[in-house]
């Protein structure tokens, strides 16, 4: 469909880009692999970064050992132009066929949460703070493996050829410390990071997914649809489910979808369309405030009567984490279903206090948590103890530990300046404008 689609309603800048966006076939076979000479390069770095790595020692198959699976995975990754950076090979090991407890026991992977790189876009931005960009080569490669895992030969391995503030100095000290631990590769200024374009100035810094939307979109023939001003309509209503999330609720239904089911997620591809240009902008700002909105829909799915609770968090003025999630039980009250999202907008909040602890950053303020519901800002704020409130004790014991402490402070807002709203229920189209401009999703480039 997408061949066939019109690009007359995008700008010239985004016509251009559409355009750039390269169109790569991805192998799926060592074979496919061997005939196209970038790629074969590409697969022979990969194992001989294996060999240089000493990844594995070649062994005889042992009786009573299954040896593991494995698997070549090829991608792209692009630049944010849409050009080709580089093209990406990886050996995975089929661990679905491991049994746990005996080829196996628990395993972690730390990688950095987008949480925490928001939190350092913002303090960037605040502090002067340089921009670099660095990739480890072969990371996952560097840990040690403490079980012994028996793993048959990767495709295409051929085993006779087997060899078992601005500070410049700091940064250059830093590469210099991490090339003798790791082999690192430098790419500059930060530039395009897990999807994101990331642009700035001396005041600021925007961050969009411009390239990975217009690739959505070119990808599902929507490129000349014609865009519409909200993600979902608030009169539409959908079987078995009401109002919410809207990406959240499309995917509830990816297994059986009805005509109302597709007309959301097109709906949805629609709104990108108008907002390619849009994007997270992080200012400077001398507030040193740490705040967070909450709201929840109140029992309003209709099948099981269970609440979404959604909200977001500003660090100095500027956004750096939200959410929108279906609580796993259901509420007696409205009432009880704000005490959970108030809570675990509290958690988030300690969670963000520790992390800008350990970046150096304090702040003697109480963290503010913004509320739309009187009853359980009094409740929080006395000792009410009956029957009625007997359900919500865990949660209002633990949000008023943290009032008395001065960790945290509870203030009323009403509903129209809930940023919450946005993360928890379809609203008109002043009402959402006016929230997604709180939120700072400006318009960075030329909208479509």
């Amino acid at each position: 469909m997408s061949n066939f689609v019109s690009y007359d309603h995008l700008s010239p800048s985004l016509q251009a880009l559409a355009t750039n966006l390269a169109s790569v076939d991805i192998p799926r076979t060592i074979q496919e692999v061997l005939k196209e000479p970038k790629w074969k390069k590409e697969l022979e770095d990969k194992i001989h970064a294996l060999q240089k790595n000493e990844t594995w020692d070649l062994v005889k198959k042992s009786e009573g050992k299954i040896p593991v699976g494995c698997k070549w995975v090829f991608t792209v990754k692009y630049n944010s132009d849409g050009s080709i950076e580089w093209y990406k090979t990886r050996l995975v090991a089929k661990g679905f066929t491991q049994t746990y407890g005996v080829d196996h026991q628990e395993t972690i992977t730390l990688v950095a949460k987008l949480n925490t790189i928001q939190v350092l876009l913002f303090l960037a931005t605040n502090n002067d703070w340089q921009l670099q960009q660095l990739d480890v080569k072969n990371a996952f490669i560097n840990g040690d493996l403490e079980e012994e895992v028996h793993m048959e030969l990767p495709p295409g391995f051929d085993v006779t050829r087997t060899d078992g503030r601005h500070d410049k100095h700091a940064m250059e000290d830093l590469k210099e410390k991490l090339e003798r631990e790791f082999e690192i590769k430098d790419f500059g200024s930060m530039r395009y990071l897990l999807g994101m374009e990331v642009a700035r100035n001396q005041q600021d810094i925007s961050v969009s997914q411009r390239k990975y939307t217009l690739d959505l979109l070119k990808e599902t023939g929507m490129m000349g649809c014609k865009p519409v001003d909200t993600p979902m309509d608030p009169n539409l209503k959908l079987t078995k489910f009401q109002n919410s999330n809207p990406v959240d609720k499309g995917s509830q239904f990816m297994h059986t979808p009805y005509e109302e089911h597709m007309e959301l997620a097109y709906r949805i591809l629609k709104y990108l369309k108008g907002t390619v240009g849009k994007g997270l902008y992080f200012a400077k700002n001398e507030a040193r405030t740490v705040e967070t909105y909450t709201d929840v829909d109140w029992a309003h799915l209709m099948d099981d009567r269970q609440s979404t609770s959604g909200y977001c968090t500003f660090v100095w003025g500027n956004l750096v984490t939200w959410r929108s999630k279906k609580q796993n039980l259901v509420a007696r009250s409205n009432t009880k279903a704000e005490f959970r999202v108030v809570a675990q907008g509290i958690c988030q909040l300690l969670w963000l206090k520790l992390l800008l602890k350990e970046l150096k950053v304090t702040s003697h303020q109480p963290m503010k948590i913004y509320c739309k519901n009187k009853a359980v800002i009094n409740i929080s704020h006395n000792q009410v103890h009956h029957d009625q409130t007997k359900h919500v004790e865990v949660d209002r014991h633990f949000i008023k530990e943290k009032l008395e402490e001065g960790t945290i402070c509870m203030t009323y807002i009403p509903s129209a300046q809930q940023a919450a709203d946005l993360l928890t229920k379809a609203l008109a189209r002043p009402a959402f404008e006016k929230l997604r401009d709180k939120l700072k999703l400006l318009n960075i480039f030329v909208p479509a």
